[in-house]
Protein backbone atom coordinates (compact mmCIF):
# COMPACT_ATOMS: atom_id res chain seq x y z
CA UNK A 1 0.00 0.00 0.00
CA UNK A 2 1.19 3.50 -0.72
CA UNK A 3 0.11 4.86 2.66
CA UNK A 4 1.87 3.34 5.68
CA UNK A 5 -1.14 4.22 7.90
CA UNK A 6 -3.50 1.87 6.07
CA UNK A 7 -4.42 -1.37 7.87
CA UNK A 8 -2.41 -4.50 7.22
CA UNK A 9 -3.45 -6.69 4.33
CA UNK A 10 -4.58 -9.41 6.71
CA UNK A 11 -7.01 -6.93 8.33
CA UNK A 12 -8.57 -5.98 5.02
CA UNK A 13 -9.06 -9.40 3.45
CA UNK A 14 -9.56 -12.66 5.32
CA UNK A 15 -9.37 -14.80 2.18
CA UNK A 16 -6.42 -17.20 2.51
CA UNK A 17 -3.87 -17.19 -0.29
CA UNK A 18 -1.83 -20.38 -0.24
CA UNK A 19 1.92 -20.31 -0.72
CA UNK A 20 3.07 -20.48 -4.31
CA UNK A 21 -0.32 -19.31 -5.58
CA UNK A 22 0.22 -15.56 -5.81
CA UNK A 23 -0.27 -13.59 -9.01
CA UNK A 24 3.49 -13.50 -9.53
CA UNK A 25 3.74 -17.33 -9.42
CA UNK A 26 0.93 -18.00 -11.85
CA UNK A 27 1.00 -17.64 -15.61
CA UNK A 28 2.03 -13.99 -16.20
CA UNK A 29 0.25 -13.88 -19.57
CA UNK A 30 -3.44 -14.28 -20.18
CA UNK A 31 -4.57 -13.02 -23.52
CA UNK A 32 -1.54 -10.76 -23.71
CA UNK A 33 -2.31 -9.07 -20.38
CA UNK A 34 -0.49 -9.51 -17.08
CA UNK A 35 -2.51 -10.70 -14.10
CA UNK A 36 -0.98 -7.92 -12.00
CA UNK A 37 -2.92 -5.40 -14.06
CA UNK A 38 -6.15 -6.97 -12.74
CA UNK A 39 -5.14 -7.32 -9.10
CA UNK A 40 -6.74 -5.56 -6.14
CA UNK A 41 -4.50 -3.12 -4.28
CA UNK A 42 -5.96 -4.23 -0.95
CA UNK A 43 -5.52 -8.02 -1.12
CA UNK A 44 -3.09 -8.13 -4.08
CA UNK A 45 -5.09 -10.97 -5.62
CA UNK A 46 -7.26 -11.14 -8.71
CA UNK A 47 -10.21 -8.71 -8.68
CA UNK A 48 -13.60 -10.14 -7.71
CA UNK A 49 -16.63 -7.94 -8.40
CA UNK A 50 -14.30 -4.99 -9.11
CA UNK A 51 -15.69 -1.70 -7.82
CA UNK A 52 -14.28 1.49 -9.33
CA UNK A 53 -14.27 4.70 -7.27
CA UNK A 54 -14.44 8.31 -8.46
CA UNK A 55 -10.65 8.55 -8.33
CA UNK A 56 -10.29 5.68 -10.82
CA UNK A 57 -8.90 3.03 -8.46
CA UNK A 58 -10.60 -0.38 -8.48
CA UNK A 59 -10.84 -2.86 -5.62
CA UNK A 60 -12.61 -6.11 -4.85
CA UNK A 61 -16.05 -5.23 -3.56
CA UNK A 62 -15.60 -7.23 -0.37
CA UNK A 63 -12.19 -5.58 0.20
CA UNK A 64 -13.82 -2.17 -0.14
CA UNK A 65 -16.60 -3.24 2.25
CA UNK A 66 -14.07 -4.42 4.84
CA UNK A 67 -12.11 -1.18 4.48
CA UNK A 68 -15.27 0.94 4.84
CA UNK A 69 -16.35 -1.04 7.91
CA UNK A 70 -12.96 -0.79 9.64
CA UNK A 71 -12.09 2.80 8.70
CA UNK A 72 -15.62 4.21 8.87
CA UNK A 73 -14.86 6.63 6.03
CA UNK A 74 -15.93 7.03 2.40
CA UNK A 75 -12.31 7.25 1.23
CA UNK A 76 -10.27 5.39 -1.34
CA UNK A 77 -7.89 2.94 0.39
CA UNK A 78 -5.20 3.90 -2.13
CA UNK A 79 -5.22 7.70 -2.43
CA UNK A 80 -7.66 8.65 0.37
CA UNK A 81 -9.89 10.66 -1.98
CA UNK A 82 -13.53 10.69 -0.84
CA UNK A 83 -16.00 8.97 -3.13
CA UNK A 84 -19.38 10.47 -3.95
CA UNK A 85 -22.64 8.56 -3.90
CA UNK A 86 -22.38 4.78 -3.50
CA UNK A 87 -19.75 2.79 -5.48
CA UNK A 88 -21.08 0.22 -7.93
CA UNK A 89 -19.54 -2.82 -9.55
CA UNK A 90 -17.65 -2.05 -12.78
CA UNK A 91 -19.53 -4.46 -15.03
CA UNK A 92 -17.15 -4.14 -18.00
CA UNK A 93 -14.07 -4.81 -15.86
CA UNK A 94 -15.78 -7.67 -14.04
CA UNK A 95 -16.73 -9.44 -17.28
CA UNK A 96 -13.19 -9.00 -18.62
CA UNK A 97 -11.56 -10.43 -15.49
CA UNK A 98 -13.96 -13.39 -15.37
CA UNK A 99 -13.22 -14.23 -19.01
CA UNK A 100 -9.45 -14.00 -18.63
CA UNK A 101 -9.07 -15.69 -15.22
CA UNK A 102 -12.06 -17.98 -14.76
CA UNK A 103 -10.35 -20.49 -12.48
CA UNK A 104 -8.90 -17.82 -10.16
CA UNK A 105 -12.18 -15.92 -9.92
CA UNK A 106 -14.10 -19.14 -9.20
CA UNK A 107 -11.64 -20.07 -6.44
CA UNK A 108 -11.83 -16.65 -4.83
CA UNK A 109 -15.65 -16.55 -4.97
CA UNK A 110 -15.77 -19.89 -3.17
CA UNK A 111 -13.43 -18.62 -0.44
CA UNK A 112 -15.47 -15.44 -0.03
CA UNK A 113 -18.74 -17.34 0.31
CA UNK A 114 -17.25 -19.50 3.07
CA UNK A 115 -16.06 -16.50 5.11
CA UNK A 116 -18.82 -15.18 7.47
CA UNK A 117 -16.95 -11.96 8.27
CA UNK A 118 -16.87 -10.97 4.62
CA UNK A 119 -20.56 -11.80 4.20
CA UNK A 120 -21.43 -9.59 7.19
CA UNK A 121 -19.33 -6.68 5.85
CA UNK A 122 -20.86 -6.93 2.37
CA UNK A 123 -24.36 -6.90 3.87
CA UNK A 124 -23.61 -3.85 6.02
CA UNK A 125 -22.02 -2.08 3.03
CA UNK A 126 -25.07 -2.75 0.87
CA UNK A 127 -27.43 -1.51 3.59
CA UNK A 128 -25.39 1.67 3.78
CA UNK A 129 -25.91 2.10 0.05
CA UNK A 130 -29.65 1.44 0.33
CA UNK A 131 -29.96 4.10 3.02
CA UNK A 132 -28.13 6.60 0.84
CA UNK A 133 -30.45 5.77 -2.05
CA UNK A 134 -33.55 6.21 0.14
CA UNK A 135 -32.26 9.65 1.22
CA UNK A 136 -31.47 10.62 -2.34
CA UNK A 137 -27.69 10.56 -1.75
CA UNK A 138 -27.05 8.00 -4.46
CA UNK A 139 -27.32 9.40 -8.00
CA UNK A 140 -29.98 8.05 -10.24
CA UNK A 141 -32.38 6.94 -7.48
CA UNK A 142 -35.82 6.93 -9.14
CA UNK A 143 -37.76 6.30 -5.96
CA UNK A 144 -36.46 9.41 -4.28
CA UNK A 145 -37.29 11.60 -7.25
CA UNK A 146 -41.00 10.96 -6.86
CA UNK A 147 -40.74 11.41 -3.11
CA UNK A 148 -38.91 14.70 -3.50
CA UNK A 149 -41.56 16.03 -5.85
CA UNK A 150 -44.32 14.92 -3.48
CA UNK A 151 -42.55 16.51 -0.51
CA UNK A 152 -41.83 19.69 -2.45
CA UNK A 153 -45.46 20.19 -3.41
CA UNK A 154 -46.61 19.56 0.16
CA UNK A 155 -43.95 21.91 1.47
CA UNK A 156 -45.09 24.74 -0.79
CA UNK A 157 -48.79 24.26 -0.02
CA UNK A 158 -48.24 23.89 3.71
CA UNK A 159 -45.91 26.89 3.86
CA UNK A 160 -48.69 29.05 2.41
CA UNK A 161 -51.21 27.55 4.85
CA UNK A 162 -48.89 28.12 7.80
CA UNK A 163 -48.35 31.76 6.83
CA UNK A 164 -52.11 32.26 6.70
CA UNK A 165 -52.51 30.57 10.08
CA UNK A 166 -49.77 32.74 11.57
CA UNK A 167 -51.44 35.89 10.26
CA UNK A 168 -54.88 34.77 11.44
CA UNK A 169 -53.86 33.80 14.95
CA UNK A 170 -51.40 36.64 15.36
CA UNK A 171 -54.16 39.10 14.58
CA UNK A 172 -56.37 37.39 17.17
CA UNK A 173 -53.76 36.93 19.90
CA UNK A 174 -55.01 40.00 21.73
CA UNK A 175 -58.27 38.13 22.27
CA UNK A 176 -56.40 35.23 23.90
CA UNK A 177 -54.29 37.55 26.03
CA UNK A 178 -57.17 39.62 27.46
CA UNK A 179 -57.85 37.71 30.66
CA UNK A 180 -54.64 35.66 31.04
CA UNK A 181 -52.52 38.81 31.19
CA UNK A 182 -54.96 41.41 32.57
CA UNK A 183 -55.13 41.65 36.41
CA UNK A 184 -58.50 40.63 37.80
CA UNK A 185 -58.73 43.92 39.70
CA UNK A 186 -58.96 45.72 36.33
CA UNK A 187 -61.57 43.44 34.77
CA UNK A 188 -64.65 45.14 33.40
CA UNK A 189 -68.14 43.69 33.26
CA UNK A 190 -67.42 42.48 29.73
CA UNK A 191 -64.28 40.73 30.97
CA UNK A 192 -66.25 38.97 33.71
CA UNK A 193 -68.83 37.90 31.12
CA UNK A 194 -66.02 36.54 28.93
CA UNK A 195 -64.64 34.67 31.94
CA UNK A 196 -68.08 33.09 32.49
CA UNK A 197 -68.08 31.83 28.90
CA UNK A 198 -64.81 30.00 29.53
CA UNK A 199 -66.42 28.02 32.35
CA UNK A 200 -68.50 26.03 29.90
CA UNK A 201 -71.89 25.87 28.20
CA UNK A 202 -73.66 25.40 31.53
CA UNK A 203 -72.50 28.87 32.69
CA UNK A 204 -74.20 30.72 29.82
CA UNK A 205 -77.52 30.73 31.68
CA UNK A 206 -75.99 32.98 34.36
CA UNK A 207 -74.38 35.55 32.04
CA UNK A 208 -77.33 37.91 31.94
CA UNK A 209 -77.48 38.04 35.73
CA UNK A 210 -73.84 39.09 36.03
CA UNK A 211 -74.36 41.71 33.30
CA UNK A 212 -77.46 43.14 35.01
CA UNK A 213 -75.61 43.34 38.33
CA UNK A 214 -72.60 44.97 36.58
CA UNK A 215 -70.16 42.62 38.25
CA UNK A 216 -66.58 43.74 37.58
CA UNK A 217 -63.31 42.13 38.64
CA UNK A 218 -63.21 43.61 42.14
CA UNK A 219 -66.79 42.59 42.94
CA UNK A 220 -66.21 39.13 41.48
CA UNK A 221 -63.37 38.39 43.91
CA UNK A 222 -65.66 39.28 46.87
CA UNK A 223 -68.39 36.79 46.00
CA UNK A 224 -68.85 33.75 48.24
CA UNK A 225 -70.69 30.47 47.84
CA UNK A 226 -73.51 31.72 50.07
CA UNK A 227 -73.98 34.92 48.04
CA UNK A 228 -74.10 32.95 44.79
CA UNK A 229 -76.91 30.79 46.15
CA UNK A 230 -79.09 33.81 47.08
CA UNK A 231 -80.76 36.40 44.84
CA UNK A 232 -79.93 38.14 42.63
CA UNK A 233 -77.55 35.39 41.41
CA UNK A 234 -79.68 32.44 42.51
CA UNK A 235 -77.30 29.68 41.37
CA UNK A 236 -79.24 26.81 42.97
CA UNK A 237 -77.25 23.95 41.45
CA UNK A 238 -74.50 23.11 44.00
CA UNK A 239 -72.23 21.62 41.30
CA UNK A 240 -72.39 24.88 39.33
CA UNK A 241 -71.60 26.95 42.43
CA UNK A 242 -68.69 24.67 43.27
CA UNK A 243 -67.29 24.99 39.73
CA UNK A 244 -67.58 28.81 39.85
CA UNK A 245 -65.89 28.96 43.25
CA UNK A 246 -63.04 26.66 42.15
CA UNK A 247 -62.27 28.83 39.12
CA UNK A 248 -62.68 31.98 41.20
CA UNK A 249 -60.21 30.59 43.74
CA UNK A 250 -57.62 30.13 40.96
CA UNK A 251 -58.18 33.68 39.74
CA UNK A 252 -57.70 35.08 43.25
CA UNK A 253 -54.45 33.15 43.72
CA UNK A 254 -52.92 34.02 40.34
CA UNK A 255 -54.38 37.53 39.98
CA UNK A 256 -55.29 36.66 36.38
CA UNK A 257 -57.28 33.98 34.61
CA UNK A 258 -55.26 30.73 34.35
CA UNK A 259 -54.67 29.51 30.74
CA UNK A 260 -57.32 27.00 29.72
CA UNK A 261 -56.38 26.20 26.13
CA UNK A 262 -53.32 25.96 23.90
CA UNK A 263 -53.53 29.51 22.56
CA UNK A 264 -53.86 31.07 26.01
CA UNK A 265 -50.95 29.00 27.28
CA UNK A 266 -48.89 30.10 24.27
CA UNK A 267 -49.83 33.75 24.85
CA UNK A 268 -48.50 33.57 28.42
CA UNK A 269 -45.60 31.16 27.89
CA UNK A 270 -44.38 31.80 24.36
CA UNK A 271 -40.82 30.53 24.79
CA UNK A 272 -41.81 27.57 26.94
CA UNK A 273 -44.53 26.42 24.53
CA UNK A 274 -42.15 26.58 21.56
CA UNK A 275 -39.46 24.69 23.50
CA UNK A 276 -41.89 21.97 24.58
CA UNK A 277 -43.31 21.59 21.08
CA UNK A 278 -39.91 20.86 19.51
CA UNK A 279 -38.41 19.02 22.50
CA UNK A 280 -41.35 16.62 22.88
CA UNK A 281 -41.12 15.81 19.18
CA UNK A 282 -37.37 15.16 19.13
CA UNK A 283 -36.88 13.64 22.57
CA UNK A 284 -40.12 12.92 24.48
CA UNK A 285 -38.51 10.89 27.28
CA UNK A 286 -35.88 13.48 28.16
CA UNK A 287 -38.43 16.30 27.97
CA UNK A 288 -40.92 14.54 30.24
CA UNK A 289 -38.07 13.81 32.66
CA UNK A 290 -37.16 17.50 32.57
CA UNK A 291 -40.77 18.44 33.41
CA UNK A 292 -40.74 16.00 36.33
CA UNK A 293 -37.52 17.44 37.75
CA UNK A 294 -38.02 21.17 37.14
CA UNK A 295 -41.72 21.85 36.43
CA UNK A 296 -43.57 19.29 38.52
CA UNK A 297 -46.50 21.26 39.95
CA UNK A 298 -47.40 23.43 36.96
CA UNK A 299 -46.87 21.06 34.03
CA UNK A 300 -45.94 17.49 34.92
CA UNK A 301 -48.71 16.87 37.45
CA UNK A 302 -51.54 18.00 35.12
CA UNK A 303 -49.86 16.00 32.32
CA UNK A 304 -49.79 12.68 34.18
CA UNK A 305 -53.28 13.21 35.60
CA UNK A 306 -54.59 13.75 32.06
CA UNK A 307 -52.72 10.88 30.36
CA UNK A 308 -53.15 8.37 33.20
CA UNK A 309 -56.26 9.56 35.02
CA UNK A 310 -57.42 8.07 38.28
CA UNK A 311 -60.74 6.28 38.02
CA UNK A 312 -63.21 8.82 39.37
CA UNK A 313 -66.93 8.15 39.88
CA UNK A 314 -67.80 11.85 39.50
CA UNK A 315 -69.15 12.80 36.03
CA UNK A 316 -68.10 15.93 34.22
CA UNK A 317 -70.30 18.99 34.08
CA UNK A 318 -70.05 19.26 30.29
CA UNK A 319 -67.98 18.18 27.33
CA UNK A 320 -65.01 20.36 28.33
CA UNK A 321 -61.60 18.78 29.01
CA UNK A 322 -61.44 16.89 32.25
CA UNK A 323 -60.18 18.92 35.17
CA UNK A 324 -56.77 17.68 36.27
CA UNK A 325 -56.71 17.49 40.07
CA UNK A 326 -53.57 18.81 41.70
CA UNK A 327 -53.08 15.70 43.81
CA UNK A 328 -50.29 13.16 43.87
CA UNK A 329 -50.79 10.25 41.43
CA UNK A 330 -51.57 6.83 42.85
CA UNK A 331 -49.18 3.92 42.41
CA UNK A 332 -51.44 2.52 39.67
CA UNK A 333 -51.11 5.78 37.77
CA UNK A 334 -47.33 5.71 38.19
CA UNK A 335 -47.10 2.13 36.89
CA UNK A 336 -49.25 2.96 33.85
CA UNK A 337 -47.26 6.11 33.21
CA UNK A 338 -43.83 4.44 33.49
CA UNK A 339 -44.81 1.65 31.08
CA UNK A 340 -46.00 4.16 28.47
CA UNK A 341 -43.04 6.44 29.16
CA UNK A 342 -40.57 3.62 28.50
CA UNK A 343 -42.23 1.94 25.50
CA UNK A 344 -44.59 4.42 23.84
CA UNK A 345 -43.84 7.98 24.98
CA UNK A 346 -45.63 9.48 21.99
CA UNK A 347 -48.82 7.72 23.09
CA UNK A 348 -48.79 9.94 26.19
CA UNK A 349 -48.84 13.00 23.91
CA UNK A 350 -51.67 11.51 21.84
CA UNK A 351 -53.74 10.82 24.96
CA UNK A 352 -53.12 14.33 26.23
CA UNK A 353 -54.30 15.77 22.90
CA UNK A 354 -57.30 13.42 22.87
CA UNK A 355 -58.54 14.97 26.10
CA UNK A 356 -58.68 18.35 24.33
CA UNK A 357 -60.63 17.32 21.23
CA UNK A 358 -63.67 19.36 22.28
CA UNK A 359 -61.55 22.54 22.56
CA UNK A 360 -58.98 22.10 19.77
CA UNK A 361 -60.82 19.99 17.23
CA UNK A 362 -58.35 20.02 14.30
CA UNK A 363 -55.19 20.84 16.23
CA UNK A 364 -55.67 17.86 18.54
CA UNK A 365 -56.07 15.61 15.53
CA UNK A 366 -52.85 16.94 14.03
CA UNK A 367 -51.04 16.16 17.28
CA UNK A 368 -52.52 12.65 17.49
CA UNK A 369 -51.61 11.80 13.89
CA UNK A 370 -48.11 13.19 14.38
CA UNK A 371 -47.66 11.13 17.57
CA UNK A 372 -48.65 7.96 15.69
CA UNK A 373 -46.20 8.72 12.88
CA UNK A 374 -43.37 9.48 15.30
CA UNK A 375 -44.04 6.16 17.07
CA UNK A 376 -43.71 4.33 13.75
CA UNK A 377 -40.46 6.14 12.92
CA UNK A 378 -39.05 5.35 16.36
CA UNK A 379 -39.99 1.69 15.91
CA UNK A 380 -38.25 1.62 12.51
CA UNK A 381 -35.11 3.11 14.05
CA UNK A 382 -35.01 0.45 16.78
CA UNK A 383 -35.63 -2.26 14.20
CA UNK A 384 -32.68 -1.09 12.09
CA UNK A 385 -30.40 -1.12 15.13
CA UNK A 386 -31.60 -4.58 16.13
CA UNK A 387 -31.43 -6.12 12.64
CA UNK A 388 -27.87 -4.89 12.12
CA UNK A 389 -26.69 -6.26 15.43
CA UNK A 390 -25.76 -2.78 16.67
CA UNK A 391 -27.37 -3.04 20.11
CA UNK A 392 -23.96 -2.52 21.70
CA UNK A 393 -23.85 0.96 20.15
CA UNK A 394 -27.04 2.07 21.97
CA UNK A 395 -25.21 3.64 24.97
CA UNK A 396 -23.04 5.68 22.61
CA UNK A 397 -26.08 6.76 20.60
CA UNK A 398 -27.99 7.70 23.77
CA UNK A 399 -25.07 9.78 25.05
CA UNK A 400 -24.78 11.55 21.70
CA UNK A 401 -28.51 12.27 21.72
CA UNK A 402 -28.33 13.60 25.27
CA UNK A 403 -25.44 15.88 24.36
CA UNK A 404 -27.30 17.12 21.29
CA UNK A 405 -30.42 17.95 23.31
CA UNK A 406 -28.39 19.78 25.98
CA UNK A 407 -26.55 21.93 23.44
CA UNK A 408 -29.76 22.73 21.56
CA UNK A 409 -31.52 23.67 24.80
CA UNK A 410 -28.70 26.00 25.82
CA UNK A 411 -28.69 27.60 22.37
CA UNK A 412 -32.45 28.08 22.58
CA UNK A 413 -32.22 29.80 25.98
CA UNK A 414 -29.46 32.11 24.69
CA UNK A 415 -31.09 33.15 21.42
CA UNK A 416 -34.79 33.04 22.38
CA UNK A 417 -34.94 36.67 23.67
CA UNK A 418 -33.45 37.88 20.38
CA UNK A 419 -35.93 36.13 18.07
CA UNK A 420 -38.80 38.33 16.75
CA UNK A 421 -42.29 37.39 17.85
CA UNK A 422 -43.49 36.79 14.29
CA UNK A 423 -40.61 34.37 13.64
CA UNK A 424 -41.51 32.46 16.81
CA UNK A 425 -45.11 32.18 15.63
CA UNK A 426 -43.92 30.86 12.26
CA UNK A 427 -41.74 28.23 13.97
CA UNK A 428 -44.58 27.26 16.31
CA UNK A 429 -47.24 26.75 13.64
CA UNK A 430 -44.73 25.16 11.28
CA UNK A 431 -43.87 22.48 13.84
CA UNK A 432 -47.50 22.01 14.85
CA UNK A 433 -49.09 21.64 11.41
CA UNK A 434 -46.29 20.89 8.95
CA UNK A 435 -44.34 18.19 10.81
CA UNK A 436 -47.10 15.58 10.41
CA UNK A 437 -46.88 16.01 6.64
CA UNK A 438 -43.09 15.60 6.71
CA UNK A 439 -43.42 12.51 8.88
CA UNK A 440 -45.96 10.95 6.51
CA UNK A 441 -43.36 11.18 3.74
CA UNK A 442 -40.66 9.75 6.04
CA UNK A 443 -42.86 6.81 7.08
CA UNK A 444 -43.66 6.02 3.44
CA UNK A 445 -39.94 6.03 2.62
CA UNK A 446 -39.14 3.79 5.58
CA UNK A 447 -41.82 1.28 4.59
CA UNK A 448 -40.71 1.33 0.94
CA UNK A 449 -37.09 0.83 2.01
CA UNK A 450 -38.04 -2.10 4.28
CA UNK A 451 -40.15 -3.69 1.53
CA UNK A 452 -37.35 -3.31 -1.03
CA UNK A 453 -34.77 -4.73 1.39
CA UNK A 454 -36.83 -7.83 2.14
CA UNK A 455 -37.65 -8.28 -1.55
Amino acid sequence: MSDPQLPEVSDVDDVDVSAGDTPADRDPQAGGLSEREFSCHCCYDILVNPTTLNCGHSFCRHCLALWWESAGKNECPECRERWEGFPKVNILLRDAVEKLFQADVRRRRQDIQNNPRIAHSLLAFQRHGDEQASRGAAPGGPRRGAGSFFTGVLTALTAVAVMLLVYHWSSGEAHHEVLVSKPVSKWTTDDVTLWMEYLGAWAHQYREIFIEEKVNGRLLTLLSDEELSRPPYSIENPSHRRAVMEELHKVRELGVKPPQNLWEYKAVNGGKSLFLLYALKDSPRLTILYLYLFDYEDTFLPFIQTCCPARSPHPRLDDAPSRTPQVEPTWRQWVEFLVKFSLLPYQLLAEFAWDWLSVHYWTSRFVIVNAMLLSVLEGCSFWRVWSRGEIRTLPKRMFGHLWKMLTHSLAFMLFWPLVPHFVCNCLFYWALYFNPIINIDMVVQQLMHTHTHHA
